[in-house]
């Protein structure tokens, strides 16, 4: 997915090629699939996150090339916007201590990255969208100077065939149209990275995908953008619209590029691969001078194009190691705190594990058109939002407010984490955090609301966003988990 791109425009030549080439992917996965002991390893979990750059003033700092510059750490990439980062944590083995291993990379890397920003009169701040955005920030001038991202924003247009149309509800609904892609840069995540066994991959992959809702809803950390209050994780229904591919002219026929799924899987990554291929057309047709490896394919295409199909969980195929598959969770929010992030990780890792050893068919009773529903209304509406869910004891379904499904949950996260041998101490922690959330009612996005209402008393709304954002900041820097902040 990390291909340097060096082009920024393509011919037809180009695209007919890519597609030709991706379907010789697609047939080499397929036989990598079949081959004994592919992909066989040791459960591993690492994690991306976005990071914001801003100045003296809490607004966006464009200057996330000279900050990495300084930096010269090839874990440090640039993101779609000049004030965007992504800091990659290496993976580690999820038995014993995994999250304290992210949280002591993840806090080397901030603070390497702050020091830098420092340098250039700013600092870095984790939170799903900036409070204090406008439209001046996200104009095309705005887009990292990086090939990739300037025929990113090319080969989107060509299929969009107009503006792209922004449309989110809420207390103070929103309406716009950009002519770029730039707006998906307005949002940041916190990204894991699940190996799994080519062998069960279809049970955690559903699994996933059930338990993203829950997660999604006690983690909101994204409740305004451009000065509006809207949904609890604004951020998912910007970054679905922002990269909207399907002809505007016309009706839509098929999936969203950014999309939680068309259904449960049935029959493993190579048919996620193939969903991709046949439901999206390639956007960077960039095709790769390696030479071809049948023992260890790198299969350069298909890791490009998937990685310009943004399912909410994504099937990854890496060559590393001799080529394993991976779970890309990507629904979750950067921010508030690294405490917070990894709870929400423990909280989505263990239910995701319980979940898939559990039999099948109990996965099975929710229909899909539900778990999709419910990823959304987790989005909108957080805490409060209705989720459906299998019953305990019966093959039928029910509904519950996620304020009191999740506590339901924890027992079942925490068995999932102690099944793939987390240490004890390590689960209840992380998960005790989740719990002390959800009692307290007080994720990211409702500190945010309510510390805004507090700062508008006498003040206009871009004021009272950046007083908030800078409580924010202050608390953020303790490092105290969310529910903990006054």
């Amino acid at each position: 997915m990390g291909t340097e791109i060096t082009r920024e425009e393509f011919s037809e030549r180009d695209y007919a090629r890519f597609r030709e080439r991706l379907e010789q992917c697609l047939s080499d996965l397929r036989k990598l699939l079949a081959r004994p002991g592919f992909g066989a390893g040791p459960v591993t979990i690492g994690a991306e996150l976005e990071a914001c750059l801003i100045d003296a003033a809490a607004r966006p700092l464009p200057r996330n090339q000279a900050v990495r510059a300084l930096l010269a750490d090839p874990r440090i990439a640039l993101e779609l916007n000049q004030f965007n980062l992504e800091l990659n944590a290496s993976p580690v083995p999820l038995a014993g201590r995994p999250f304290t291993a992210l949280a002591g990379e993840l806090g080397q890397l901030l603070a390497r990255a702050g020091a830098a920003a420092r340098a250039h009169h700013g600092r870095v701040a984790l939170i799903g969208i900036l409070p204090t955005l406008s439209l001046a920030h996200l104009d095309l001038g705005m887009v990292s100077d990086a090939a990739r991202y300037r025929a990113l924003d090319r080969g989107l247009r060509r299929l969009h065939r107009g503006p792209f149309l922004i449309r989110v509800t809420g207390e103070e609904p929103l309406e716009l149209t950009t002519e770029h892609v730039t707006l998906e840069g307005a949002n940041t995540s916190f990204q894991l990275h699940l190996r799994v066994a080519p062998a069960d991959f279809t049970r955690i992959y559903n699994a996933a995908q059930l338990a993203t809702a829950p997660a999604l809803a006690v983690a909101g950390n994204s409740p305004t953008f451009l000065g509006r209050r809207l949904w609890e994780e604004t951020r998912i229904a910007l970054f679905k619209q922002s990269v909207e591919d399907r002809d505007s002219s016309g009706p839509r026929r098929g999936p969203a590029r950014a999309a939680f799924g068309t259904g449960w899987l049935r029959d493993g990554a190579l048919e996620l691969f193939t969903e991709g291929v046949r439901l999206h057309e390639p956007v960077l047709p960039y095709v790769s001078d390696a030479p071809p490896d049948r023992e260890n394919p790198g299969l350069d295409e298909l890791r490009l194009h998937q990685g310009t199909v943004w399912r909410w969980n994504r099937a990854v195929y890496d060559p590393a190691v001799g080529g394993h598959l991976r779970i890309e969770m990507r629904a979750l929010p950067a921010g508030p705190t690294v405490t917070d992030m990894l709870a929400n990780a423990a909280f989505l890792v263990g239910l995701t594990l319980w979940l898939a050893g559990q039999d099948e068919r109990w996965t099975y009773t929710l229909p899909f058109e539900r778990a999709d529903h419910g990823f959304y209304r987790a989005a909108q509406r957080g805490l409060a939002a209705e989720l459906s869910w299998p019953a305990w004891t019966a093959d039928r379904v029910r509904t519950v407010p996620a304020a009191d499904l999740v506590p339901e949950l924890l027992p079942a996260a925490r068995q999932g984490l102690l099944g793939a041998g987390v240490a004890a101490a390590e689960a209840d922690r992380l998960l005790g955090v989740i719990g002390a959330r959800v009692a307290s009612g007080q994720t990211g996005a409702a500190w945010q609301r309510a510390a805004l209402a507090a700062a508008e008393q006498g003040r206009s709304r871009d004021e009272a966003l950046t007083v908030m954002f800078g409580r924010y900041l202050s608390h953020a820097a303790a490092g105290q988990p969310v529910h903990t902040w006054t």
